[in-house]
């Protein structure tokens, strides 16, 4: 090795020392399961099993870190296949459009109602004014109520309001 290149290989060495403590990294997961990253170590509420990565050693994989969860199937075979995923997708979805369809209905059948009950008032709202009341005949021609049908139409339109309370 020539002379002149050992100092520049020993500053290279020197430099990339600095650099790693420069790199020094925690790597923990919270209680969330969240990676966290730091320079600083993590808090005392840490377990050291969750801590993924100090300065100094290599790391662990995340799979060594994690706590799996008691319930979680063993064997591949419990997984379900993309077939099935599919299926439950479609079943979900065919569900929603279901019961947004069946929602639209109501919303429309309670609209409906509101504008009966709405007609049937005023209807009642003149009945009661004392004005004349007209209606046409299977002729043609204009024909007031009497005052039997009156009477009646303001039986029938006070009954047809009470149910729609």
């Amino acid at each position: 090795m020539p002379v002149f290149s050992l100092p520049r290989f020993a500053a290279a060495l020197l430099a990339a020392a600095a650099m790693q403590s420069a790199f020094a990294q925690y790597v923990w997961l919270d209680e969330n399961g969240v990676r966290q990253y730091s320079d600083r170590p993590p808090p005392a509420s840490v377990p050291e099993k969750r801590i993924l990565k100090q300065p100094g050693s290599p790391g662990r994989p995340l799979s060594e870190a994690a706590e799996a969860p008691a319930a979680a199937p063993a064997d591949a075979a419990a997984q379900p296949t993309l077939a099935d995923r599919d299926a439950d997708f479609k079943k979900r979805r065919k569900e929603q459009v279901e019961k947004e369809r069946k929602t639209a209905e109501e919303t429309r059948a309670a609209e409906e109602k509101k504008r009966s009950c709405d007609r049937a008032r005023e209807y009642l709202k003149a009945l009661d004014s004392g004005e004349r009341i007209t209606r046409t005949g299977a002729t043609g021609e204009r024909e007031f109520l009497s005052d039997e049908q009156r009477a009646r139409e303001v039986r029938e339109a006070r009954d047809y309001v009470d149910r729609c309370r």
